[in-house]
């Protein structure tokens, strides 16, 4: 399921009102409340039953699917980051044509989801569930890195045997990079900061001074 704070409501009231729950699919209307309550309120500013309200069902309900709001929320991570490695898969297709470009369109997609799926990040990185929280949340969270990290072993092959850092280093240093401008600058709600120049540009001049630093530059 892909949602934002802007998609249509369902219906049974405005945004932050509670829903009437008709469809019949209680667990999907409990993710969707938790989606919409982290955009308002953050990943620890509601409770179950504010879910559940949400949701226009009893306090008692979302027991039928879920163990508590975290459970909710590890849920919410999990789907999260399955959207997350289709997006970063697409963009860096293997590394065609260019690895350089590729690796370039790979920032890009990751600062293009905390942009327009801020609920989603922020349940993925903010709430502070742990990965085993949800059967399949840990293996969601490792296949979205395997993507960059699969990324970082072609362009350190790129390099001389000798001297050439491990890619996992790498990886984790451009991860590093990538996901503080994106949590910094680059997210599409209220915690964004300002700054002089887009957030895209910020993250290719990080980038590039780093490859540099290794001694990569160009198109390859």
């Amino acid at each position: 399921m892909r949602w934002t704070k802007g998609d249509k409501d369902p219906p049974g009231g405005g945004p932050g009102e509670p829903r009437s729950y008709h469809h019949g699919n209680l667990k999907e209307a409990l993710v969707r409340a938790a989606l919409e309550l982290i955009a308002e309120k953050g990943p620890a500013g509601f409770t179950f039953a504010d879910a559940a309200r949400w949701a226009g069902v009893s306090p008692a309900a979302p027991y039928r699917h879920f163990r508590d709001r975290d459970e909710l929320i590890a849920n919410v991570a999990r789907r999260g980051f399955e959207l997350f490695t289709e997006a970063l898969a697409k963009a860096w297709d293997e590394g065609k044509p260019e690895l350089m470009k590729a690796f370039d369109r790979l920032g890009r997609a990751y600062l293009d989801f905390a942009k327009h799926q801020p609920a989603y990040y922020s349940a993925m990185f903010e709430a502070g569930v742990p990965l085993d929280a949800e059967p399949q949340l840990r293996a969601a969270s490792e296949a979205a890195f395997a993507v960059l990290r699969g990324a970082a072993e072609k362009i350190v092959a790129l390099m001389p045997v000798q001297g050439r850092p491990p890619a996992l280093m790498v990886a984790l240093h451009v991860w590093s990079m990538t996901h503080g401008i994106a949590s910094l600058f680059g997210r599409g709600d209220a915690a964004r900061r300002a700054l002089p120049m887009p957030p895209e540009e910020l993250l290719e001049a990080a980038v590039l001074i780093y490859l540099r630093g290794l001694g990569l530059t160009g198109n390859r």
